[in-house]
């Protein structure tokens, strides 16, 4: 019972993740700290007099909601993971105001690296390819997509993830159980399957303006860094960017049009010392070796196995032996030329996937 009742005390107005715990350290329980009295609330000085006032308040409409909270969840398959739990995302744990408690559907993940992905609702066709080409060639290696479900960017980064088999998690701005916008109803049932729809609010809580915002700090906090596809200069998805730089991981941004309405916050965001990204190769050269590690240890390395080698990795592929250890320049040759950077790319996906190893010496052999 005690995370029914941490994940109510959470969503009272006026509750922060930082007053929570030291309420914690108070009472020592969150049903302890529900079911104290006024007197001895406002005896922690933790709450100001209008705090104390929405959380009295919040109790009188919802005095008996903790109780009834493990039926609801049950009968709409709804987890609870705490801070607690070995489930909860690593990466969220370290930062400033991260949600004692998640709602969700489907399966959490740590295993593998994850990479946000944010942008416009009004997706233009550049937006919609660059969102499909990266969210897919991300998940081809391992890497957790994790967005929003809104539309545009977030809807087209999500399936991308899933048309290769990919994981992708939905955070979301309202209860996991509302589907806004409807229309990506079914886009959530397919997430829950591959991944995980996450929310931090109370089932049935509608999204609002401010919720939206607050979700952004769980995209950003979950990821080691976050990809700005589309925005214009007001975009909300600057708001993530913003919680990234806050939290010390990377930001990265594609480039548009000077005169393109949906790339000044990208433009502007690449002035400021975001990492100008033309592929997932810009991403990948972030975190190679963190990546690699990680993504041969998840538990889902088999399923990457399975993806068919495209025209430029079957070349490479038919250069390796199991016995005769090639350099990547030595590859290069044999391929009767090509850019090193992108051989050196195409070398990383094909050993993340299990197909081909390298040594210390960084030669090259096929499994």
């Amino acid at each position: 019972m005690e995370k029914y009742y941490l994940s109510v005390l959470q969503n009272i107005p006026g509750m922060t993740s930082t007053i929570l715990a030291k309420l914690l350290d108070n009472f020592k329980s969150g049903a302890a700290i529900w079911q104290a009295s006024e007197k001895e609330l406002a005896h922690t000085n933790l709450l100001t007099e209008n705090k104390l006032e929405s959380f009295l308040q919040f109790r009188r409409d919802n005095s008996s909601y903790p109780e009834t909270l493990p039926d609801i969840c049950h009968k709409q398959h709804i987890k609870l993971v705490s801070q607690e739990d070995e489930e909860y995302p690593t990466l969220l744990k370290e930062t400033f105001e991260p949600p004692h408690i998640l709602f969700y559907r489907g399966h959490l993940d740590n295993t593998q690296p994850s990479i946000a992905m944010v942008g416009s609702r009004k997706i233009s066709p550049y937006g919609r390819a660059v969102s499909e080409r990266f969210s897919s060639g991300l998940a081809s290696l391992g890497i957790t997509i994790v967005s929003g479900a809104a539309y545009g960017v977030d809807t087209e980064s999500h399936k991308g993830a899933l048309s290769v088999g990919g994981i992708t998690e939905a955070i979301l701005g309202c209860g996991v159980d509302v589907a806004y916008p409807r229309s990506n109803i079914k886009l959530l049932e397919e997430i829950t399957e591959r991944g995980a729809v996450i929310s931090e609010y109370l089932p049935g809580t509608q999204p609002t303006k401010y919720t939206f915002p607050a979700r952004n700090r769980i995209i950003a906090g979950m990821c080691s860094g976050t990809l700005v596809v589309e925005a214009a200069q007001r975009s909300g998805a600057l708001i993530t960017a913003d919680y990234a730089l806050k939290e010390n991981r990377d930001v990265f941004a594609i480039p548009g049009g000077i005169f393109t309405q949906g790339s000044i916050g990208c433009n502007k965001l690449i002035q400021q010392g975001a990492k100008l990204v033309l592929d997932i190769g810009d991403i990948i050269s972030e975190y190679g070796d963190f990546i690699k590690n990680k993504t041969l240890s998840a538990k889902n390395d088999n399923m990457e196995k399975k993806f068919a080698l495209s025209e430029e990795e079957r070349r490479i592929y038919s250069l390796l032996t199991p016995d005769r250890p090639l350099s990547v320049d030595e590859i290069i040759y044999n391929l009767h030329g090509g850019d090193p950077a992108s051989v050196a790319f195409l070398l990383l996906q094909l050993e993340i996937r299990g197909i081909i190893k390298s040594n210390e010496a960084h030669l090259y052999v096929s499994k």
